[in-house]
């Protein structure tokens, strides 16, 4: 099997899908396509990309126009042309979504824990806390307290000043000294472990055979590239925007985010370059192509080459 054929297969299983979610893939080619290139691409050419894994041009601009509604993109209409690019808030989002799906795994952990109360907060705005900080991990220990062993605490800062409760929220550190196995097991009632790891594992077992084609055939086709890339990510960003990124002390054995990272490492390693060259070729902005993607672009799993 070559890369092209299993990259066809890939497609044609996304495509067979009962429901296609166009605005998230499209999400997908922002933050990983667009979003280090200028950030701001030209409509007919989102739709023709998107043609390409079966979205046709309606779906597209509805789904577009609902990142418009829901603050991620915004609008400017040059003659008879509409350009689409990050809002502010979305760019922020997407810089620390970013950091997640391209970052190397918690090497180690210190045994400290950070703790957010939420005791004087009323319930409504507590349900929104949980749903904010569960983007950056952190779970419910009780109804009143969210923790993280290894938060990203820059990311923590801009989310309480987004949510305007920088100064309502008590937010501590402090470590285990008792019943470490009482602690193994609240983290597993905090976060749902299992589900995300049989994801992960399911993940592995789709992208294997374009490892195994890779392998075989080191002549990527352009468009190929792009689509095994995109899917790729979108897949990975499915599962992985669902992890704590706990540290591995605190684990299952055999946990399967370790292989899910490695092979989408390993597989972004030998698709992006021709990928990049296939946004070239078909992305165009006011000025002409995508300009070329920006330094950090190139840092990204550990660094690329």
């Amino acid at each position: 099997m070559t890369i092209e054929s299993a990259s066809k297969n890939l497609v044609d299983e996304f495509r067979s899908r009962t429901t296609l979610r166009a605005g998230s893939l499209i999400t997908t080619v922002f933050g990983d396509a667009i979003a280090p290139r200028g950030g701001t691409v030209w409509l007919g050419s989102l739709i023709a990309a998107m043609g390409e894994f079966g979205i046709n041009e309606r779906l597209v601009r509805t789904s577009v126009f609902r990142l418009v509604q829901d603050g991620w993109l915004q609008s400017k209409q040059i003659g008879r042309r509409s350009y689409y690019s990050l809002t502010g808030e979305g760019r922020e989002r997407f810089e620390q979504a970013t950091q997640k799906i391209y970052g190397e795994p918690v090497p180690s952990w210190d045994g400290e824990w950070t703790t957010i109360l939420m005791s004087g907060v009323e319930s409504a705005t507590k349900d929104l806390v949980r749903k904010e900080l569960g983007w950056l991990g952190f779970g419910s220990l009780s109804p009143n307290v969210l923790a993280h062993p290894a938060p990203d605490m820059a990311g923590l800062d801009l989310a309480l000043e987004r949510l305007g409760l920088a100064e309502d929220l008590v937010v501590m550190t402090g470590r285990t000294v008792r019943n470490e196995s009482g602690m193994r097991a609240l983290v597993q009632d905090s976060w749902n472990l299992d589900d995300i790891d049989a994801r992960y594992a399911s993940f592995v077992e789709r992208f294997r055979p374009l490892i195994k084609a890779q392998g075989k055939d080191a002549n990527v086709p352009l468009k190929s590239a792009f689509l095994v890339r995109t899917l790729l990510i979108q897949e990975y960003r499915k599962v992985l925007l669902r992890d704590p990124q706990l540290p591995a002390e605190l684990l299952p054995t055999g946990w399967h985010g370790t292989a899910a990272y490695q092979l989408c490492r390993n597989l972004y390693q030998a698709v992006y370059a021709a990928a990049d060259d296939y946004l070239t070729q078909t992305m165009e902005t006011a000025e002409g192509p995508l300009p070329p993607p920006a330094a950090a672009f190139m840092q990204r799993f550990g660094g690329l080459q």
